[in-house]
């Protein structure tokens, strides 16, 4: 079975309007996650409990969209 993983991030943007963080070492970082489902609750709680802060993102990255520099293509690409 091929594994899913998902990381959710977020923190204060430069702008509400971009998707530049502020201070990339104040990132944070609430976990990996085994699938969306849970990836997705774990955003949800997080932008939630940031609500009233216009400047402050979370994200979900699909890790397993990532490229792997050991094959000779990746999935991505072959999306085009």
């Amino acid at each position: 079975m091929t594994q899913r993983l998902h990381l959710v991030f977020g923190g204060e943007l430069v702008d509400p309007t971009r998707n530049v963080f502020k201070n990339v070492d104040d990132i944070h970082i609430v976990g990996i996650f085994p699938d969306y489902a849970s990836a997705y609750n774990a955003w949800k709680s997080e932008a939630q409990r940031t609500v009233d802060n216009a400047h402050t993102r979370y994200f979900i990255a699909h890790l397993h969209r990532l490229r792997d520099e050991e094959a000779p293509t990746s999935s991505t690409e072959e999306l085009g």
